[in-house]
């Protein structure tokens, strides 16, 4: 017999891994056009316009897409010496202070993100006349939506499974 809990974790496992696909690609793709930046400027004496901008741009998808990737899977910076001091009652309680927090952050990125993607749909980026600047700027209220979905899933069924505890695996 499945879990009732299982559709949504599947679904979520997909969002997670459209995630990594998105910003892994994101980040192929940066370490292919910074060198092609260089090598046209120092080597061929003829520097292309798109690469700089092309590479920031891509900076952006990797960002809030491998933040709502690396929120949901726990790998995200924090520090966690007073929280782990602290008895059961009072971590549980900073988890949820943390999760509080992550909400309104997520909440922040889709309506300012979305403000900010509907301000700037009628400008152009000189490089790339067919792009629209707002939608370069998508990513932000997107990657606020996954990861408010990632929050929502972590409040209602638990954090995903883990392979491996980083704190055990880390060497001494």
């Amino acid at each position: 017999m499945t879990e009732p809990t299982a559709p949504i974790r599947r679904a979520m496992d997909a969002l997670y891994r459209l995630c990594a696909i998105v910003s892994g690609g994101a980040l192929v793709l940066i370490t292919i056009v910074v060198p092609w930046g260089v090598f046209t400027r120092y080597v061929l004496h003829s520097a292309s316009s798109w690469p700089e901008p092309m590479a920031i741009l891509l900076s952006v998808v990797l960002t809030f897409f491998g933040a709502a990737m690396c929120y949901r899977s726990g790998i995200h910076m924090r520090v966690t010496v007073v929280r782990d001091a602290l008895p059961p009652i009072g971590q549980r309680a900073i988890d949820i202070l943390g999760e509080a927090l992550m909400i309104l952050i997520s909440l922040f990125m889709v309506v300012w993100g979305g403000r900010l993607c509907a301000a700037t749909w009628h400008q152009v980026i000189a490089e790339f006349p067919t792009l629209s600047v707002g939608i370069t700027y998508l990513p932000i209220p997107i990657g606020g939506v996954m990861t408010l979905l990632f929050i929502a899933e972590r409040l209602a069924i638990g954090p995903p499974p883990q392979r491996e505890d980083w704190r055990m695996a880390a060497p001494d």
